[in-house]
């Protein structure tokens, strides 16, 4: 068995978050120092001009072969993990990936409906049409069916977007939530973040259109009561119908649902409070993103979300030591799989995800097989580094052109596509320099009427035919999730096989739609690059 209900229960109560705010204070110091050393604010254009990737996190090695043979002791594999970052174990028959928009959309409605206690949503923004009404409508059937109800009237929602996407046209998240947070005020909470560096002549100077570009909230994550569904999906039309994504739903994982929910309160804790008449706030003693000290509002922003990191790290190594010591059938048999959150929020000064996807490549060992895909293939120079440097064998998933977000758009951004199109090129020459085409292939994705925009990896174990860790979430693997924007994925590893085979089918499905790149590719007439194009791509590579 597990450790009782008791221990849990125990650690739960006497754990307080002052402890973490011991570690909390001390990495302020250590970003307050590295602040003062960093010169003015006032050059924000800077990391928009040029990519200063540093050298990759050297940590430690974890013991054991990387290419393992067996699943046995698969956890301990990747146990380096809980050094970082906090570990839950969860029965991996609670964890389903869903594979299309359609089931990804009917099971955001189905469990918005059912909820008794939260709803809490994050996503960039929400859309304006039919079918972001109808889960607009979900919510306000759960909220007044929680008001009829004298013994569950307690149902708090709460949405997490981004100011500038939330606040763009007539019609946007914000006119479409306000009816809600009219009707049921002391049930509703609408936060919008803005980054801070997005202030002073450049917030007057960049259009509306354009201003998301300096740094967005990206995270998406969708909790309903103990459930969570993780993804890289917005809350708009084209994401529930013909936009293929990633998604992973981990149902009845209280632990899991606690910590996002409890992070993404934090994050809406350093965001405008949108209220009833569409004007916003900050809640008291925050400080303005904008308005306010760029220095003073990143520590205070970086305190209040490492506050629900660290004390979650050291609650789950508590209680994941307990359980070790007690028992290790429960772990063996039934909670057999780890979820591991990894949040980057570099403007904050909070990079997990980055060293941790950084030591994954790393260690990547010569007889493993990473499949990683993006919708919008724009490697940091670091990751693409350690890809042309490792011993493992890559197989990279992109959007072709005609399936990326930006195809067909007007002015500037109908440029995107053909500058993706120049960096996949320029980074297959490098692979060809290399000598390495055996060992890295890059392929495209194709779909008629349909749209790119999955994200994530699946690492295969030496002699393993299903994959036995993923990344799924918000990050792009670009300069843009590293740097700019709030990100959150998990890490899952697995010795569930049925869970590593739902894996192992959400990847060939996906791999099963795309042709590999050869020289030839680019030789073609549609994938002629305009020199225009090729001058300003690397500014596309640090804005989208």
């Amino acid at each position: 068995m597990a450790a009782p209900m008791s221990w849990r229960k125990l650690v739960y109560s006497v754990y307080s978050p002052a402890i973490a705010g011991v570690f909390t204070r001390i990495s302020d110091r250590v970003f307050r120092a590295r602040d003062r050393r960093g010169g003015s604010s006032v050059l924000l254009l800077a990391p928009l001009l040029a990519e200063t990737d540093p050298a990759p996190h050297r940590v430690s090695r974890p013991t054991g072969s990387a290419g393992a043979q067996r699943t046995e002791g698969l956890c301990s594999h990747f146990r380096w993990m809980a050094e970082h970052v906090p570990a839950f174990r969860v029965p991996g028959s609670h964890v389903h990936i869903l594979t299309s928009p359609d089931q990804f959309y009917q099971a955001m409605k189905a469990r918005i409906k059912t909820a008794q206690r939260r709803v809490v949503m994050a996503s960039l923004y929400l859309g304006t049409g039919q079918l972001e009404q109808e889960l607009v409508d979900c919510m306000e059937e759960a909220l007044q069916r929680s008001q009829d109800n004298s013994q569950s009237p307690d149902l708090k929602v709460s949405i997490l977007l981004d100011y500038t996407r939330g606040s763009r046209g007539k019609i946007n998240s914000r006119t479409m939530l306000l009816p809600l947070l009219q009707r049921f005020t002391s049930q509703m909470r609408v936060s919008l973040y803005h980054t801070p560096d997005l202030r002073g002549l450049l917030r007057l100077l960049v259009p509306q259109r354009f201003n998301e570009t300096i740094g967005v909230q990206h995270i998406k994550v969708y909790l309903f009561d103990d459930s969570i569904i993780i993804s890289g999906a917005n809350l708009s039309d084209s994401y529930f119908t013909n936009r293929q994504d990633r998604y992973v739903l981990l149902e009845n994982c209280r632990e899991v649902a606690d910590f996002f929910c409890d992070l993404v309160e934090a994050v809406g804790d350093v965001s405008l409070q949108l209220q009833p008449d569409d004007s916003v706030t900050m809640l008291e003693g925050m400080v303005h993103p904008y308005k306010g000290n760029r220095q003073d509002f990143s520590a205070v922003a970086r305190k209040r979300i490492m506050e629900v990191v660290n004390s979650a790290h050291i609650r789950q190594r508590l209680l994941n030591q307990s359980e070790d010591s007690e028992d290790e059938g429960m772990s063996e048999a039934e909670e057999d799989t780890w979820v591991f959150p990894l949040v980057q929020m570099k403007p904050l000064g909070i990079r997990v995800d980055e060293q941790v996807t950084q030591r994954l490549l790393t260690d990547a060992g010569s007889e493993s097989t990473v499949f990683l895909t993006s919708g919008y293939f724009n490697l940091t120079r670091a990751y693409m580094r350690l890809v042309l440097k490792a011993g493992a064998s890559y197989r990279i998933l992109t959007a072709s052109p005609e399936v990326n977000g930006f195809f067909g758009a007007k002015g500037v951004a109908g440029a995107i596509p053909a500058a993706y199109t120049h960096i996949a090129r320029q980074f297959y020459k490098q692979v060809c320099q290399g000598g390495q085409q055996e060992r890295v292939h890059l392929h495209e994705y194709h779909r008629p009427q349909w749209t790119f925009h999955a994200k994530g990896l699946w690492y295969y174990l030496q002699g393993q035919d299903r994959p036995c860790l993923t990344l799924i979430g918000s990050p792009n693997f670009g300069y843009r999730s590293v740097h700019r924007d709030l990100e959150a994925q998990i890490a899952i590893v697995t010795e569930n096989e049925e869970l590593q085979s739902q894996l192992q089918e959400e990847q060939e499905m996906l791999y099963r739609r795309s042709t590999e790149v050869s020289t030839s590719t680019f030789e073609r007439p549609d994938r002629h690059v305009k020199l225009w194009v090729k001058l300003v791509t690397p500014l596309i590579k640090n804005f989208f």
